[in-house]
């Protein structure tokens, strides 16, 4: 049985995907699939919906339906790609050479016509994501002021001194590290550390963090707030 510290790391080292469908039928149908199959999961029926929870959460890929009220699921896949590099693979009843070609000329990955096996659209995401995703475990290790963050050993070190983490700070260093010296919100870091969405509960987690690599907790240097935005970590190549 995984321990609950262990339960944490792997949500987090999971692929995150946003199923983009205005059909709440095949919206919770692929959605509890992709679950069963390993992926974390959130859906939207449109594509506005869509983008407000791209402000707050980070995917690695998105699963978008091309026939949509409003803004089609092509326009949503072609303007994504002048603000986000998220993968896309396009669901569609229309399986024409001519709509293929559209959807890869949007900027799609992939294209899968309806209907279709899960076990598919699976193996295809899959294969978008090899392709695509650097994974967290891609990180070299880095510098934190004075500590050396190792993300094999998920530590800090300063000379012979050796700070262990906790799951948790070590997931949020690293979803922090990914994007160094830029704001991250606490909704996108409650995702990827898999916690509680709180305001109150990343609060906290980033409070026991500084307590370990600031020297004055009052004044951090390193793992700053910025008012509105979220958190961003200062980082050094190590």
């Amino acid at each position: 049985m995984n321990s609950p510290a262990n339960t944490t790391l792997d949500l987090a080292a999971r692929p995150h995907v946003l199923v983009v469908d205005d059909d709440e039928r095949i919206s919770d149908l692929v959605s509890r699939y992709l679950h069963e199959h390993g992926f974390v999961v959130m859906s939207a029926g449109d594509a506005k919906e869509a983008r407000a929870m791209l402000k707050n959460f980070a995917f690695d890929a998105m699963v978008v339906d091309v026939m949509m009220p409003g803004e089609s699921g092509i326009e949503l896949t072609r303007d994504l790609q002048k603000s986000h590099k998220i993968p896309v693979l396009l669901l569609t009843a229309l399986g024409e050479a001519q709509d293929r070609i559209t959807g890869f000329e949007a900027g799609a990955d992939d294209y899968l016509p309806k209907p279709f096996e899960p076990r598919e659209l699976v193996l295809r995401l899959n294969a978008i994501l090899r392709r695509t995703v650097q994974k967290s475990e891609m990180l070299k290790p880095f510098r934190i002021g004075a500590w050396r963050f190792d993300p094999d050993r998920n530590e800090l070190q300063d000379g012979a001194e050796i700070l262990p983490l906790t799951a948790a700070e070590a997931l949020l260093i690293r979803a922090l590290a990914g994007r160094p010296g830029e704001p991250v919100s606490r909704e996108e870091l409650a995702q990827k550390c898999g916690l509680d969405a709180g305001e109150r509960t990343i609060d906290v987690q980033v409070t026991r963090l500084r307590r370990k690599i600031e020297k004055d907790t009052k004044v951090p240097r390193y793992l700053q707030t910025v008012r509105g935005k979220g958190y961003l970590l200062r980082i050094e190549e190590g």
